[in-house]
């Protein structure tokens, strides 16, 4: 079976100093790299793509709302002209970069509180998907299954890649727990690296109650900015090998061919 390690990177901003990056781009398959709206800037972006190269990384956008106070994880209300120009302008900023360095994005995925309300409010999802479908058709639209935004994708019978996250525990209705909530984020590695294997042999994305809820998973996120995300990565990589996944970039995938 075929799984995808993915990490949220080129995040340095007032919140994270990226310090993290270097070793997960040893470890993981492809990078969503931030486009410097809600963290990291064209420089970052450069110096990411150049070392994801270095280490057979796949690269991708990572689009949030611009609000680097924030870091792109409070709630922004664009009408549907402004946010198909925030996602095209950041598209517009990475896959210029990426030629730059001879390579190709392969993938997006939404940050932070946009990616939170695609989950909920199928408009914004389509008017994403819409987004990246315009800009390139082959681009891979990575989603929370289960929500809008993996019913936009169908619809618009894009790409698409369901995620589930490492360091992150699931409500009942197989959404994220808010961050607000002191039982939000998994910071034991151990544990985390079980969660996913439990849900990968389910196919399943396993709730902080116990619940499993049926789903398809492609790929599994670890954020980059987590004070464990290198230890968590590391032993989650070894038990994905261990119990015969074939860890691979993203747009390798069989299902993308």
């Amino acid at each position: 079976m075929e799984i995808n390690l993915n990490c949220d990177l080129g995040e340095k901003s007032i919140h994270y100093d990226g310090k993290y990056d270097a070793n997960l781009l040893k470890i993981i398959n492809s990078a969503n790299i931030a486009c410097g709206y809600h963290a990291g800037s064209k420089s970052i972006i450069d110096k990411t793509i150049k070392n994801a190269q270095k280490n057979n990384v796949s690269v991708g956008a990572h689009p949030g709302f611009k609000d680097l106070e924030n870091f792109g994880r409070k709630k922004m209300f664009l009408s549907k002209k402004e946010l198909k120009h925030l996602i095209w302008k950041q598209l517009e900023i990475i896959n210029e970069i990426a030629i730059y360095n001879n390579t190709i994005i392969t993938h997006v995925k939404p940050h932070g509180a946009l990616n939170n309300m695609a989950c909920e409010d199928i408009e914004i999802a389509l008017t994403i998907g819409q987004t990246i479908k315009n800009f390139n058709k082959d681009l891979i639209y990575v989603v929370l299954p289960l929500n809008e935004m993996e019913k936009a994708a169908k619809k618009l019978d894009l790409k698409y890649a369901c995620e589930i996250f490492a360091d992150r525990n699931y409500e009942d209705n197989g959404q994220l727990v808010s961050r607000n909530k002191d039982y939000a984020l998994i910071k034991n590695s151990k544990i985390a690296s079980k969660n996913i294997i439990e849900m990968l042999n389910s196919s399943s994305i396993i709730c902080f109650s116990g619940k499993k809820i049926k789903c398809n998973i492609d790929t599994i996120c670890i954020h980059g900015d987590g004070d464990n995300s290198v230890l968590i990565a590391k032993n989650l990589k070894n038990m994905l090998i261990k119990n015969g996944l074939k860890l691979i970039n993203l747009n390798k995938m069989t299902k993308f061919k």
